[in-house]
């Protein structure tokens, strides 16, 4: 499997405190089955500021202590990038850093809110040939409450990533079943551990996997192993169609 979004990196966000933590993460890893990680630290969040020039080094910082402990493991460079108004000029001045050096970045939005200039500032990443897939949406205040917020820019090209911790329940239940109905309604196109260490935030990928091919079949787990995949190689993902969430009712009320 590949996992492409992990806080393994040590020592600059609030994932791996040191390389001992890296390393413990690794072996984890590895003993879910995953033998690629993309190494994705926080950046332009309230706390951290990770740009591209701080995360290279520090990927062959770590793949060189992997192989020197004998860990079949190989991590790739990427970044969490909080949304904010100057993404673009983040780009063209070489801070932001795509997943593995490919077309698509990562996006994250408040935990309570979608920005208002969201959808503007997503279309105009993909005019310049830039994909944004924004990062577990499934815990996100507004989306939970107005799923069509997330489908409109799905609809309007962005992708998505599902954290598998949150399928597997640890996030709990209400969101556990959101994240369901965004995989039902073709509103995910990847499932990434976002771990942050081996305890209360860990990979969660080998259980969320089988969970998936429990419910929905073997095939929608290829699907996300396959996207995964071919977002490393820098090529087109598949997509389903996105369909509305239709809110339930319950007991007759909305």
């Amino acid at each position: 499997m590949i996992d492409i979004h992990c806080h393994i990196l040590p020592g600059i966000d609030d994932g791996a405190q040191s390389m001992e933590d890296t390393i413990k993460m690794a072996r984890a890893a590895v003993d879910e089955g995953i033998h690629t990680i993309i190494a994705t630290p926080h950046h332009k969040n309230s706390k951290y500021d990770n740009p591209k020039e701080l995360i290279i080094p520090k990927v062959e910082e770590v793949n060189q202590a992997l192989t020197s402990e004998g860990i079949d493991l190989k991590i790739l460079p990427g970044q969490e990038v909080r949304l904010y108004g100057e993404v673009i000029e983040g780009i063209e001045n070489n801070e932001i850093l795509s997943l593995n050096h490919t077309q698509y970045v990562f996006v994250e939005f408040p935990s309570n809110h979608v920005p208002r200039y969201a959808e503007t500032l997503l279309f105009d990443l993909q005019l310049k040939e830039i994909t944004p897939i924004i990062v577990h949406p499934e815990r996100n205040q507004e989306i939970i409450e107005r799923p069509e917020v997330l489908y409109n820019l799905v609809k309007k090209g962005a992708l998505t990533q599902v954290t598998a911790s949150s399928v597997s329940g640890h996030f709990g239940k209400k969101i556990r079943n959101f994240s369901f109905q965004l995989i039902e309604a073709n509103l995910t196109h990847f499932i990434a551990s976002d771990a942050h260490n081996v305890g209360s935030r860990g990979f969660k990928m080998a259980e969320t996997m089988d969970i998936i091919q429990s419910k929905y079949g073997i095939d929608l787990v290829y699907f996300f192993q396959e996207n995964a995949e071919l977002l490393v190689q820098g090529n087109h993902v598949y997509q389903d169609t996105p369909e509305p969430i239709k809110k339930k009712k319950f007991l007759g009320i909305f």
